[in-house]
Formats: structure tokens, C-alpha cells, sequence
């Protein structure tokens, strides 16, 4: 029997409340017919004996107290699911805008998702090829991992996003099975056209599934848009067997969106006014990434997030840090030298590379090289803070070398083009090309037979 609850007690910001319900689901849809004729759609967020609060996805404007009929749906928001996804484009909560017509359903999908049981989940293995040498050589991408982006206002992330998207790529022999999801929150009109110019203008689209949330669409609409995009990955993943890249740009208007929400509700604000909840939530959309025993696909996650005043101890990037399994850094100061992509290298690391590189994954030599690279790099930092008191011209041969090396490391290895997609051979043979600007015997973090393989003495000749 289908009842239609007339009227509604109270509106508060993008929340309705309802009097007299019977029979409903916390996260229930529901159907908002106005007095106009016109349909919204709410979920409900709450539950108080038979009063029910609704959170509306386009808004309250316009809604009668007396008139307005409410009809549950008897189910959670559920996202239409088939391989005709691959390609499209949705908007935040999985209504096509490419024009391209609906999708015809294949299966139905809670965009909540479900918990992965933990006794199910395969340990991350093997890697994604991003084509940039920082992220591929010392912080590699590990297939079910989440490796999260941690930028700042007005930097170059969204480039880097659409570079990964662009080149990520698995061995040849599963490259087909190879797909990117796409979900960005609250930007700008002509920051969403740039996502999709350049997705078709390279040519990968075909292998895109984007979803767009604008900053002039409700605030509510941006809770769901990652759990849609997940959701979407989930079903390419273990039932289509896909191997799925899910990018999320910016994960700080997510977390603000959710402030919101929870503001209108009432509830008592935690750091910097977001909700107590916002770690768990979180975790609920970042654990949706991984491997499961007996599906053949994989979801890897890399949430992109702007840290309000560079601040990495700022509550959005401080607990996504303890959930994930490390992070990419891009530091203001290198980008202002006019290096892309501006990864600081120090800060940044993937805590899965260990058991996804070397012998029958990347190279060999991978896993010593990174250590050598990282501890040299951290050598120049310290030369370079003495150089700052003593001055240049005072310093040793040997730190004017390391010195030298960070001015090479910088201008070549991390500073690379927004069209250029580096192999990992490349990547790796340029770390070494480096690193032979060094004495041998300062290399202490590579054992003598990888040193003696790939240690280009004659380049360090050449050098002096």
C-alpha cells in the first residue's frame, strides 16, 4: 500500500520534518511532491519515534507546510548500474548530463555500499603506472591502496589529477581490464569543463566514468557524489572484474558540505566546527577501496584535498592521514620555482610500495634506489639550511656536490611536463643518471651487487 503523508511539521535549511510516519529506514528515499507539480527527492537522516527528518537534494525553496505530499520509496538511494556507465558522464548524485540518454539498468546498487568483511580482503599487490617519476619511483601507487593528494588552494592539483587520469595504466596484459572513475565536488563551471575537455581531447574518456558536482548545485547533492563514484567503481570491480582508479577531487569540500548538513541538524560542532563524526564518515568512503578474495577486480582511491592555509594538521587532512595508507604532498614552494608537479618528497610516502615494486613487479633495483634517493634528498635539505647561515661559498666539496645533486633531482625528476608519461624503466634509469653525480662510496642504502650494476660511473666522470 502506497501512503502519501501530507503536509510537513517543520523546514530548516535543506532538512524538512515529518509527523506521524510509520515504517521507515534510517537513509530511506523519498519522493517530495510540491504544490507546482514539480518532485524532489530527500533521504531520511533521522529518526524520533514517528517524527521522521528529511535532508532535500535540491533544496527547500518553495515547500508548503499544508500541502506538500511525501512518499517513501521503501528503499536507500540506489544508483543504476551497467556497462554502458563506462564513458558517460553523471552528475552528483547519478543523473546523466552528457545527453547521452538514461541508463538502462543491468543491476542496482546502494550507493552506501557494504562492508568488505576484513577476513575477505586480499593484501594490496602490483602496481599503477601514473607515467610521473616522484609518484612511480618514491611513492608508488599499489593497486587496492588509497593514497591520498594533499594540496593547497589554488595549486596545480587539478592538473595532476587529469595527468594520472590520463596516464595510469597496469601490465599489458590486464590493460583492458582498466578503467578510471572520476568524481569531482563543488567546482566551478569551468574547472568541470576542463576535466571533460581533457578527457576527450586525449582520447581516454571512453575509459572514464565521470560524476560532477558544481558549486552552484545544492550542498546536500555533494555528500553523495564520492559514495555514487564508489559505488560505480564497486560494481566495475567485482562484477565486471575491473581494475578501477577512483579519483576524488576536492575531498575538503565534502567535508565542508557535511559541516553544513550537520549544522542544519543541530548537532554539537567538533574541531573547527565539523561534526565529530567526520572521521568515521570518511573511513566509510576511503575503506570502500581494495581487493577481495575470489572477485578478480581491484578499487585503488586518490583523494585529492586542499589544506585550508597549507595547515596539514587541519581536521580534513589530519584524518584522512590515519586512515590511509600515506600521502602525496605538494609543497607551495617548489611550484613557485616553476616546478610540476610540485610533490615534496620528504613528507610524502605510500606505506604499501614495500610489497608492490622490485623483482617481478617493477625492477630489481627499485626498492634501493627510492631509500638512496630519499636519503640523499634529505641530505640537501640539511646542507642546504647550513648554506643559508655560513653561506654557499663555505661549504665542503662534498655538500657543494649534494647540493648540485638537489638542483638536478628537482629541475628533472620531479619537474617533469603535463604531457610527458615516463615508463617506470625511464623513471628508474633517471634516478640512477642522478645519483652517479655522487661518489660511490657515499651511496650507503644500495647493496654492492644493484651498485654495480646500474651505478654509471662514466656519467659521474663526465660530471666534473
Amino acid at each position: 500500500m502506497i501512503i502519501d503523508y501530507v503536509g510537513v511539521k517543520e523546514v530548516s535549511g535543506s532538512l524538512i520534518v515529518i509527523d506521524g510516519v510509520s515504517d521507515v529506514s534510517f537513509e530511506e528515499i523519498v519522493e517530495i511532491r510540491l504544490d507546482n507539480g514539480t518532485v524532489r527527492q530527500g533521504r531520511v537522516v533521522q529518526i524520533d519515534g514517528d517524527r521522521i527528518v528529511v535532508q532535500v537534494f535540491e533544496g527547500t525553496k518553495n515547500i508548503s507546510l499544508n500541502n506538500t505530499r511525501t512518499r517513501l520509496k521503501g528503499h536507500p538511494m540506489e544508483l543504476s548500474l551497467s556497462s554502458e556507465i563506462l564513458g558517460r558522464v553523471f552528475d552528483g548524485v547519478g543523473r546523466p548530463i552528457d545527453g547521452l540518454g538514461d541508463i538502462f539498468p543491468e543491476k542496482k546498487m546502494n550507493v552506501n555500499g557494504m562492508p568488505i568483511n576484513p577476513v575477505a580482503r586480499l593484501y594490496p599487490k602490483n602496481y599503477i603506472n601514473t607515467g610521473i617519476s616522484t609518484i612511480d619511483v618514491l611513492t608508488t601507487l599499489i593497486r587496492g591502496q588509497k593514497l591520498p593528494i594533499f594540496s593547497g588552494a589554488g595549486m596545480k592539483h587539478n592538473e595532476l589529477a587529469v595527468q594520472i587520469a590520463r596516464q595510469a595504466k597496469i601490465s599489458s596484459d590486464e590493460k583492458e581490464n582498466f578503467a578510471i572513475v572520476f568524481a569531482a565536488m563543488g567546482v566551478k563551471n569551468d574547472v568541470a569543463e576542463y576535466f571533460r575537455r581533457s578527457f576527450e581531447e586525449s582520447g581516454v574518456l571512453q575509459r572514464v566514468v565521470m560524476f560532477l558536482n558544481l558549486s552552484n548545485d545544492p550542498v546536500i547533492e555533494r555528500i553523495l557524489t564520492p559514495r555514487c563514484a564508489l559505488t560505480a567503481a564497486e560494481y566495475l570491480a567485482f562484477e565486471q572484474g575491473m581494475h578501477i582508479l577512483v579519483i576524488m577531487t576536492d575531498m575538503t569540500s565534502y567535508a565542508e558540505a557535511l559541516r553544513e548538513f550537520s549544522s542544519s541538524k543541530g548537532e554539537i560542532p567538533g574541531r573547527k566546527g565539523y561534526p565529530g563524526y567526520l572521521y568515521s564518515d570518511l573511513a566509510s568512503l576511503y575503506e570502500r577501496a581494495g581487493m577481495i578474495n575470489g572477485k578478480k577486480g581491484s578499487v585503488t582511491q586518490i583523494p585529492i584535498l586542499t589544506m585550508p592555509n597549507d595547515d596539514i594538521t587541519h581536521p580534513v587532512p589530519d584524518l584522512t592521514g590515519y586512515i590511509t595508507e600515506g600521502q602525496i604532498v605538494l609543497e607551495r614552494a617548489l611550484e613557485g620555482e616553476g616546478i610540476y608537479p610540485s610533490i615534496s618528497v620528504l613528507p610524502s610516502l605510500s606505506r604499501l610500495m614495500k610489497d608492490g615494486i622490485g623483482q617481478g613487479y617493477t625492477r630489481e633495483d627499485h626498492s634501493s634506489l627510492a631509500n638512496q634517493l630519499f636519503a640523499c634528498y634529505a641530505k640537501v635539505k640539511d646542507v642546504r639550511s647550513l648554506a643559508s647561515v655560513i653561506g654557499e661559498e663555505e661549504l665542503s666539496e662534498a655538500d657543494k656536490k649534494i647540493l648540485k645533486f638537489g638542483k638536478e633531482f628537482e629541475s628533472k625528476f620531479i619537474n617533469q611536463g603535463f604531457s610527458e608519461d615516463r615508463s617506470i624503466k625511464k623513471s628508474l634509469d633517471l634516478g640512477w643518471k642522478l645519483l652517479s653525480m655522487l661518489p660511490q662510496k657515499d651511496l650507503d642504502r644500495v647493496d654492492d651487487a644493484i651498485l654495480e650494476k646500474y651505478y654509471q660511473e662514466e656519467k659521474a666522470g663526465d660530471k666534473k
